[in-house]
């Protein structure tokens, strides 16, 4: 019986494209087609396909609502496979779509669509619970995960990851210790631990806070605002 499969995408060419691809597989019936989240959702709905190919991004902000839609269609419907396509290696939507669980997701760069039999067989394994990673993307978070380990943020303990994030952000000791129900003399601690052990001990105490939130911030923490 082939897999029946619901596929979103906002750009016309390339969704038509696609589908003509799907077409041509006995393994795959295309039962709907999406332009944004909210059609895709509606379509699973509707459809209740096996599994979901979606564009991670598409309207209403062309940003991630192919993950919010991924995320969203396997806390509500855990039986259905997702498979998000990217055009580019990005590790940190990998992370951010699998931090939560890779069981029935799937993550491929858009250039694979051409090979079908590839395709296919992602979808299989998702709707089957299983995960599919795309190479390339593999190779991203290994890379990504190789500069953490080297990275003497590494060394830093959840609590003063946490209080290096709150720096970031602008804030004083006060308010770092209102936001993490410390007191301020442990926010203290925490800091002058941080500063130890990032190699900041003998800065003065304005350079040492503007030193660390930037290797806070060249490791990649798109969620922080200064």
């Amino acid at each position: 019986m082939p897999l029946r499969v619901v596929f979103a995408e906002d750009n016309y060419l390339v969704r038509e494209g696609t589908a003509a691809l799907l077409a041509s597989s006995e393994d795959v019936e295309l039962v709907g087609t999406a332009e944004d989240l909210d059609g895709l959702l509606t379509a699973v709905v509707q459809e209740k396909p096996d599994a979901i190919i979606t564009d991670i991004r598409m309207p209403p902000t062309n940003t991630t609502e192919g993950i919010e839609a991924a995320k969203r269609i396997r806390a509500e419907h855990p039986e259905i496979g997702v498979v998000v396509l990217s055009q580019f290696a990005d590790e940190a939507y990998a992370y951010d779509l699998l931090k939560d669980g890779a069981a029935g997701l799937g993550y491929l760069l858009k250039e694979r669509v051409a090979d079908v039999g590839e395709l296919v067989r992602a979808l299989q394994e998702v709707s089957r619970g299983g995960s599919v990673l795309d190479p390339k993307v593999v190779e991203a978070l290994v890379t990504a995960k190789a500069r953490m380990a080297s990275s003497p943020l590494a060394q830093l303990t959840d609590r003063e990851r946490e209080v290096l994030e709150q720096m970031a952000q602008g804030k004083n000791n006060a308010s770092i210790a209102k936001a993490l129900f410390l007191t301020e003399r442990a926010v203290e601690k925490h800091i002058n631990s941080l500063f130890h052990k990032l190699g900041l001990s003998e800065e003065t105490e304005v350079h040492r806070r503007v030193m660390a939130v930037l290797a806070f911030l060249r490791e990649g923490h798109p969620s922080t605002t200064v």
